[in-house]
């Protein structure tokens, strides 16, 4: 198999292609979680602080020559924990989906089977035949309507005597 070939089916694979549509949409949410940190959230905690601007916020050291953007990291932090909340949230909710789908399909499943032994279960017999006169009786009859024999014998007594018709013959 050619390595084309080989990497085809691999970037074919539902996976994968499962994976390429998450990172694109998380990168299309995240220019969302980004304005709305930076268009929302900033200016209403800028009430609060007197409209300080957190993405200005330096720390400067040795000289002024290196500066550490502590705002930037600030504004970082708000969009990765506005990201885990969302992610947080819609998981839940996926979950909780997939818990009444699992009930369902048990119950669905429970149900089949209740109904599958309903089917098997075997009806009692209505007629039998009698061991002495071979007529079709009743199944709860206890003595024979044709010949009157008494079916309450046990069935080694019916058994011997058809071995001495046997002999007899």
């Amino acid at each position: 198999m050619s390595f084309f070939k080989e990497f085809k089916e691999f970037a074919m694979k539902g996976n994968v292609i499962d994976l390429a549509v998450g990172v694109v949409i998380g990168g299309a949410f995240q220019g969302i979680v980004n304005s709305l940190v930076k268009d929302i959230i900033m200016p209403i905690t800028g009430i609060f602080t007197g409209n300080v601007d957190y993405s200005k916020w330096v720390i400067t050291l040795a000289n002024g020559n290196v500066q550490i953007g502590i705002g930037s990291f600030i504004n970082a932090i708000i969009n990765f924990l506005i990201i885990a909340l969302s992610i947080f949230i819609a998981l839940k909710y996926i979950n909780k989906l997939n818990k009444k789908i699992e009930k369902l399909n048990e119950e669905a499943r429970h149900k089949i089977l209740k109904e599958k032994d309903k089917k098997e279960e075997v009806a009692e017999p209505t007629e039998k035949t009698c061991p002495y006169c071979l007529s079709e009786i009743p199944y709860k009859a206890i003595k024979c309507a044709h010949c009157g024999s008494d079916l309450r014998v046990k069935i080694e007594n019916i058994e011997k005597a058809q071995e001495s018709e046997k002999v007899e013959n």
